[in-house]
C-alpha cells in the first residue's frame, strides 16, 4: 500500500474520530458546567446566564458533534462560541495563551472551523443522512 492510497482511505476516517474525540471532550465542559460532572468547584451557574448558556451550547452541541449530525452549522455556531469565549475570558488576562488558559479555547474554535468546513466524515449521522454510511 503506498502512502496515497493510505492516505485517500484513512484520511476521512481519521476527519470522524477527530470529530468524535474533539466532541467528546467538548461534550465534557458542558457536563461540567451543567451537570456537576466531573466535580468542579462551586456550584452550577443560572442556566440565564452567559456561563449557562455556554454551558448548554457545549452540552448539546457536544453531543451533536460526537453523532456528526448537523456537524457544518453546529460546528460553525461552536466555533464562534469559542472565539467569544477566548476574547472574554481569557485575553484580558495575558495577551500570551499559555498564560491566560485559553489554548483550549483556541484549539476548539479552529478544530470546529474545519469541521464547519470540512463536515462530518463518513462515520456520521450526516452521512447516513445521504446514503454515505
Amino acid at each position: 500500500m503506498n502512502l496515497s492510497s493510505f492516505s485517500s482511505t484513512w484520511a476521512p476516517r481519521l476527519l470522524s474520530v477527530l470529530r468524535i474525540m474533539t466532541g467528546l471532550l467538548f461534550l465534557a465542559h458542558g457536563s461540567q458546567k451543567l451537570l456537576g460532572f466531573p466535580p468542579r468547584a462551586g456550584g452550577a451557574p443560572e442556566l440565564i446566564s452567559l456561563i449557562g448558556f455556554a454551558g448548554v451550547l457545549e452540552l448539546v452541541g457536544g453531543a451533536l458533534i460526537v453523532l456528526g449530525l448537523f456537524t457544518r452549522p453546529v460546528a460553525f455556531l461552536l466555533s464562534g462560541q469559542m472565539a467569544v469565549a477566548y476574547f472574554m475570558a481569557h485575553a484580558p488576562k495575558s495577551p500570551f495563551p499559555a498564560l491566560n488558559g485559553g489554548d483550549a479555547a483556541i484549539l476548539f474554535c479552529f478544530v470546529f472551523l474545519y469541521l464547519a468546513a470540512a463536515g462530518a466524515g463518513p462515520w456520521s449521522l450526516d452521512a447516513g443522512r445521504r446514503g454515505r454510511f
